[in-house]
């Protein structure tokens, strides 16, 4: 019942800010010009292709890190569970997400190897997100918006400069054999409700120590996937009527933007990213006069093409429907699991750091 209710309100958060986005919006003509206007359908089919090669790339990026380990997986493979996580991100209420299904399907069929299949889901989740803010902080640094004119603007560069700094910071510490094994490595397993995600990800670091050359490529292949997804989205927007952002403005839009997709909300971020989207749209740009409500217009676009891409997964669903629907109890299986141990973690680590006196004023 937790759980229902719990879903319930990350879509209720979502729809709020969808809503009330579509409302703030109503005041400009930007709807009425998109029902009105022409639209370019070379430059929206175009923007499909890059944000479907850009999710591709995703698939590619992941089989490479599955690869670096001698796990026998295929490319075919990658594309099948990519594209069905893909779906999940869509269509699962919360319980079980794409990153998890894919883990727990690569790690049914590596005997032995468990710990090794679900680092490489938790890796290419992290190196994903990473290499958004150096994206980000590439581009803010080419269009120097830490001299923008708007205070927003600057603060948000500011804090995104500073989270790429103290991330490579974290990676450089975290490649310590000392950290990620011993003492502290145990620690931080034993917090309450992070310490298995910090498991997850240590033993991850640990496997991939060994390999810089294909975290490097992994990073690249990053790198290529926002690209591609910027470059789609500035399609979107110049398919549709009305004025646009600049490509360079884009690539600090959308990489910021994109990092909505860690909070815990449904269909990577549904409501937040285009809050974000419709804000920076009409801050960021300098010499062009973006209207009220074209962020949103843009990527209501966007999410139209992700719900498409999200199509060839229920493909993959019809093909093996037994299957996924197996993979998806262990999935809740599991992760019922996890909770139950994180709740026991918690409450051990809460009575070992309660002092008598405190306890007793507890």
């Amino acid at each position: 019942m937790k759980r229902i209710i719990f879903n319930l309100l990350k879509f209720g958060v979502s729809a709020g800010l969808i809503a009330y986005l579509v409302i703030d919006a109503q005041r400009d003509k930007t709807f009425a010009n998109l029902a009105s206007q022409p639209k370019h359908w070379g430059l929206l089919a175009a923007a499909t292709g890059c944000c479907l090669a850009g999710v591709a790339l995703t698939f590619v990026r992941w089989y490479v890190l599955v690869r670096a380990l001698d796990l026998p997986f295929s490319l075919k493979d990658a594309f099948r569970l990519g594209f069905l996580g893909y779906l999940l991100n869509f269509v699962s209420l919360g319980t079980v997400g794409g990153d998890l299904f894919k883990a727990v399907f690569v790690a049914r069929e590596q005997h032995g190897r468990k710990a090794e299949a679900v680092a490489t889901v938790v890796l290419d989740r992290v190196v994903g997100l990473y290499m958004l803010f150096v994206l980000a902080t590439a581009a803010i640094l080419a269009t120097d918006q830490l001299s923008s004119s708007v205070q927003q603007i600057q603060i948000i560069c500011r804090g995104t400069l500073l989270c790429t700094v103290l991330g490579a910071a974290g990676i450089a510490i975290l490649l310590v054999p000392g950290v990620t094994q011993g003492k502290f490595s145990a620690f931080l397993q034993r917090l309450p409700r992070a310490g298995t995600l910090f498991g997850k990800l240590l033993g991850a670091i640990r496997i991939y120590r060994q390999r810089p050359a294909m975290l490097l490529l992994a990073c690249a292949l990053s790198v290529g996937v926002h690209s591609l997804s910027t470059i789609g989205i500035w399609l979107v927007a110049r398919g549709l009527p009305g004025e646009a952002p600049s490509l360079a403005d884009h690539f600090v839009i959308i990489p910021l933007a994109m990092v909505t997709g860690v909070l815990p909300l449904p269909v990577n971020g549904l409501g937040a990213f285009e809050a974000v989207v419709a804000f920076l749209y009409e801050r960021v740009p300098i010499g062009v006069v973006v209207s009220e409500g074209r962020g949103l217009v843009v990527s209501l676009g966007y999410r139209a093409i992700t719900i498409l891409i999200a199509l060839i997964g229920v493909c993959y669903y019809l093909a093996s429907r037994r299957e996924v629907a197996q993979v998806l109890h262990e999935a809740e299986l599991e992760q019922q699991q996890e909770q139950g141990a994180a709740s026991v973690a918690g409450d051990e680590f809460a009575r070992s750091e309660l002092t008598p006196g405190a306890a007793q004023a507890s």
